[in-house]
């Protein structure tokens, strides 16, 4: 079924390693190397990320807002949230040009969309109708930065990174994202208040007129340009494709073409597996995530504090995700089990917040402590088990590029997470289905774990051909 390992022609080094017996003073025998230059690069990718998840997550905790001020209905916020799912529709073109031009060209053309993008939202035209449009085009626009900010971490980790800091360097480039995301539910319903601020048992304050919650729209709009277009520039002045000498055998490897890389991928049982049991739950928490404001109104959960719920379930998921990375790299071999003991939490976590949210029927208490516990458990199991995913991934099929192995389990994931937003368009009502498909998701993910037979194809690579 293609699940045939690397071979040793795959496996040779570009850069041959050079005995002592040949080594002059002229030629060191050093032909691997770590630049300083690399925490600017993995900073300038992880903060355009940043900007990336904040824009596509700007409207789904706000949603109140955004109806109030420009008459989107629920299906509208839905649809707003599918644009980023939507933009993976050409990711071949993209893993195309960041296999053939680097990730500097890749980069520069996402980060010219959200610039672009950014731009067309923040037009402040009081035809509310052709407004509306210009944010559905600008929301498409960022979606189409997807496909390079939310696949190439891996590729960036290995271009630039010795093999003991590759599993961190991932997960940072690859959880930033989401942790503009998280920003995007504390910065809205902070910034942009709910049209009726009413106190539970306290009096209500007057309604607030919708040009008041435009101008405090608009507000975030402008500062998110500015931010987006600062990130352009510096980009645009400083961002190599690659170290001028690799800092690991693994880097310095030939790898498959473009075409077979593709045709390696979708012939390997062992990739198919691991890769629906990465894009079915991250996908399906990933659009849940972006209506959670939504989720959590039947349950008497105001704007503010389902924003705070799922800021902590995403940087919950951050932090953990770093921790459980740079473990991995003190400990190596060992990606498979922390999947399965993340899994599990979640498919726990999913079910207690499901049934939860049926207190109807399963008569189970209902408090905000609860709410919050469950909910965030849920954001930090499986948000966190992304750069585990990502690493067992490039091991799995080495030597498939990085960007190309995860450009295909990242537009998995958004697959599934537009074909769930897209059923929300038709029953944006009763969300309860949406919470059983999370924990169905969970569960299904573990299962597709436990049987996976892992391997470390690029770690032997590095481990035992010497530099």
């Amino acid at each position: 079924m293609g699940a045939a390992p690397s071979t040793e022609a795959e496996r040779e080094p570009l850069l041959a390693p050079t005995s002592a017996a040949g080594t002059t003073n002229s030629q060191p025998a050093v032909n691997s190397r770590v630049y300083g230059r690399r925490w600017l690069v993995l900073t300038l990718f992880s903060l355009l990320a940043l900007m990336q998840g904040m824009v596509w997550n700007f409207w789904g905790p706000i949603q109140n807002s955004a109806a109030k001020a420009y008459g989107f209905s629920k299906s509208d916020i839905a649809v707003l949230v599918l644009w980023g799912p939507v933009g993976f529709v050409p990711w071949l073109l993209f893993m195309w040009l960041m296999d053939k031009k680097g990730l500097r060209a890749s980069l520069l053309l996402s980060a010219f969309f959200m610039l672009l993008g950014s731009t067309m939202r923040s037009i402040p035209l009081t035809d509310l109708h052709l407004r509306r449009w210009l944010i559905h085009g600008g929301q498409f626009l960022n979606g189409l930065a997807g496909p390079t900010i939310m696949s190439a971490g891996p590729y960036l980790s290995t271009t630039w990174f010795a093999p003991d800091q590759r599993a961190t360097a991932t997960a940072v480039a690859s959880l930033v994202s989401y942790l503009g995301g998280a920003a995007s539910f504390i910065v809205g319903p902070l910034v942009v208040p709910a049209p009726n601020d009413s106190l539970e048992g306290g009096a209500t304050p007057a309604p607030l007129s919708p040009a008041f919650i435009q101008r405090r729209i608009q507000l975030v709009l402008y500062a998110e340009l500015a931010a987006i277009g600062g990130l352009f520039a510096a980009v645009l002045l400083y961002f190599p494709s690659r170290p001028p000498v690799p800092p690991s055998v693994a880097a310095a490897s030939q790898r498959l073409s473009y075409r077979s890389s593709i045709c390696r991928l979708l012939s390997n049982f062992r990739f198919l597996m691991i890769a629906l049991a990465y894009a079915v739950p991250t996908g399906v928490i990933g659009g849940w995530s972006g209506v959670l404001d939504m989720v959590l109104t039947p349950a008497k959960v105001s704007q503010v504090d389902a924003g705070w719920i799922g800021f902590w379930s995403i940087v919950g998921g951050c932090v953990v995700g770093v921790a459980m990375a740079r473990f991995a790299d003190s400990i190596r071999g060992m990606l498979k089990l922390i999947l399965v003991l993340m899994l599990a939490g979640a498919s726990l976590s999913s079910t207690w917040f499901t049934l939860t949210c049926l207190s109807t029927i399963t008569h189970l208490p209902v408090t905000p402590a609860i709410l919050y516990t469950s909910c965030i458990l849920v954001g930090i199991f499986i948000n966190s088990s992304v750069p585990i995913f990502f690493e067992l991934f490039i091991e799995t099929v080495y030597p498939v590029p990085e960007g190309i192995t995860c450009g295909v389990v990242t537009f998995l994931g958004n697959l599934a997470a537009g074909l769930l937003l897209f059923f929300l368009t038709f029953y944006p009502t009763n969300l309860s289905w949406l919470n059983w498909c999370v924990t169905g998701s969970c569960l299904f993910s573990l299962v597709l774990v436990l049987f996976f037979r892992e391997s470390y194809d690029r770690l032997y690579l590095d481990v035992f051909v010497s530099v």
